[in-house]
């Protein structure tokens, strides 16, 4: 079997924390914002919807900024210039994560960590309004 470092990769997610710019009485790391995320969505938006996949689409949501740290909102989408060089950047980021993985996996998880799946794009809305509570 080929050697893969992604999942190594992937536990790095505890090392990242969130709210950089924020004073905050207890840090978040990016892999407690995912369980959390995942957890809102569930509860909130898992009536009708894909739960199975948009659970999936959650954990992984974020795990580019094991790459590019958490860069925060209001600098991220300051201006549409702004936004879009931060577009580039996280697909950058999400291309190196997933030239980690053996071939096999690659295409299934590429479409996961960029949410570019058949019905992703609906699923998308759901996770980014779990995100946004969390």
């Amino acid at each position: 079997m080929e050697q893969s470092n992604f999942y190594a990769m992937m536990s790095r997610m505890k090392y990242i924390n969130r709210w950089g710019l924020m004073n905050n009485t207890k840090y978040e790391n990016l892999s407690e914002h995912s369980l959390q995320v995942v957890l809102i969505h569930y509860k909130k938006f898992g009536g009708n919807l894909n739960a199975e996949r948009a659970s999936i689409l959650a954990i992984f949501h974020d795990t580019t900024e094991i790459i590019t740290g958490d860069m925060p909102t209001p600098i991220k989408y300051f201006n549409n210039t702004i936004k879009d060089a931060y577009k580039e950047i996280e697909n950058a980021a999400a291309d190196r994560l997933c030239s980690l993985l053996p071939e096999d996996f690659r295409k299934d998880m590429e479409e996961i960590i960029k949410q570019s799946g058949k019905d992703d794009l609906k699923l998308k809305r759901f996770v980014k309004a779990a995100d946004r509570f969390s």
